[in-house]
């Protein structure tokens, strides 16, 4: 039996125990009892489930105790926090009538998001076994995501709720529970399309800024600054542009790379797969 290596996995369960407590708290909520406060405070959570989930890899990685194991248990826990903690989250923070038409339909979005996450997970578990025999495969997946990663998703879809009824958003704009479902249920149809789509997303890994090392220290502790105040004073705010930002410029990217055609070589990493693979990639 192969050995299993302790600190990595016990950094998935947190990330995973995360997960379950969203879900559970959730669930143990009356629908539309949700306040703002108790939406923050789970997003804050899931933040923290993120953390660990950037943590594991690069733990394991740096101690080379990759496993099949982990690697399997990771994206089990991702399957779980990631793709049913958003959807339970949306769920219940809608007082939706049941039996209606519009409860139906942001039930549908909700499954339409969990499965597409699991989906996601299931071709970047295939792309990681099949790397491990293809050098040039493996130096891809390095530079980039293909389709976005369900943590990155989560955020966005937990951030998009949180943004809709908080004092940020409400200081500008009033909107009804039923704009807000009609919102939320185009928001989550999206995402999911995101996650199966083979569009590029960058890696943090793929970021090459070559300034002097001053700069980038000042720079660092400006945004720090920035942000940090961001998150005390308007946390729903800086987190939804954050989440949200991501997912633009990575569209943007592959855009241009479409327009430029073949002739442009700086954004190739950017264009999309073709669907026409046998294989899931």
């Amino acid at each position: 039996m192969k050995r299993v290596h302790l600190l990595p996995n016990v950094i998935t369960a947190f990330g995973l125990s995360c997960g379950l407590f969203v879900i559970f708290k959730m669930n143990m909520m009356e629908a539309g009892t949700v306040t703002y406060q108790s939406l923050t405070a789970v997003a804050g959570i899931l933040l923290l489930a993120a953390l660990a989930d950037l943590l594991d890899g690069a733990v394991a990685r740096a101690m080379k105790a990759e496993s099949d194991f982990g690697g399997l248990f990771d994206c089990l826990a991702d399957a779980i926090t990631f793709g049913v903690g958003p959807s339970v989250i949306i769920l219940k923070s809608l007082s939706m009538i049941p039996g209606t038409e519009l409860s139906f339909l942001l039930t549908t979005a909700a499954m339409i998001y969990t499965m597409c996450g699991v989906l996601r997970l299931v071709r970047f578990s295939l792309i990681a076994q099949k790397a491990k025999s293809d050098q040039g495969l493996a130096e891809d997946s390095k530079k980039n995501f293909t389709g976005l990663p369900i943590p990155g998703a989560a955020a966005a879809a937990v951030s998009g709720n949180l943004f809709l009824v908080s004092d940020d958003f409400h200081y500008f704009f009033q909107l009804g529970e039923t704009t807000h479902a009609w919102i939320v249920i185009t928001g989550l149809i999206i995402l999911g399309y995101c996650m199966i789509s083979r569009w590029k997303f960058p890696s943090v890994k793929t970021l090459h800024i070559r300034v002097s090392s001053f700069r980038i220290l000042f720079a660092t502790v400006i945004c720090a600054a920035v942000l940090f105040y961001g998150l005390l004073h308007h946390f729903a705010a800086v987190f939804f542009l954050f989440s949200w930002a991501y997912i633009i410029v990575s569209g943007i990217l592959a855009i241009i790379r479409l327009i430029s055609g073949k002739k442009s070589k700086t954004l190739e990493d950017f264009e999309p797969e073709p669907d026409d693979e046998d294989e899931i990639r």
